[in-house]
């Protein structure tokens, strides 16, 4: 694939190393993607080093509240078009439920590492296992006094 196949056509601006288009399918309202003219570091890094400029410019002037800086590299990381290309994805307050874990989002049930802490926690404050877990427990230590 060559930058000139890719499928985005609106543009937000052109430059002599990237363009950016509007995201096809956005996230949030705002969301465009960088895309170097060269398939190379230098002009991988211009998109990173200008979506965060963005980014950053975006919040001091209250467009967002905050933003994601990413890219997928690869189909089992969920790339569909196979240029690389940067996202800037503009987040508002009540963009969804609990932003925490931001990226980690992508792996269903896993974006909310807080989440796994407090089950965890609630479990060992409150004594709630399931019965497999306390069969398992019983077993090591009946296990540990044949010793």
């Amino acid at each position: 694939m060559e930058f000139k196949d890719v499928p985005w056509k609106d543009i937000v601006i052109d430059t002599r190393d990237y363009t950016v288009f509007k995201d096809g399918f956005p996230v949030t309202e705002g969301h465009v993607l960088f895309v170097p003219k060269v398939e190379d570091w230098d002009h991988l890094a211009k998109c990173y080093k200008a979506a965060y400029a963005w980014g950053y410019d975006w919040v001091q002037k209250g467009y967002c509240d905050a933003y994601n800086v990413g890219q997928n590299i690869g189909a089992e990381a969920g790339q569909t078009v196979m240029w690389p290309h940067v996202h800037l994805i503009p987040r508002r307050k009540g963009d969804m439920k609990d932003p925490r874990g931001g990226v980690r989002h992508v792996i269903p049930d896993k974006g909310n590492y807080r989440k796994i802490i407090d089950k965890e926690l609630d479990r060992k404050m409150h004594g709630r296992y399931s019965v497999e877990e306390i069969v398992e427990a019983t077993l090591d230590i009946l296990n540990s006094k044949k010793c």
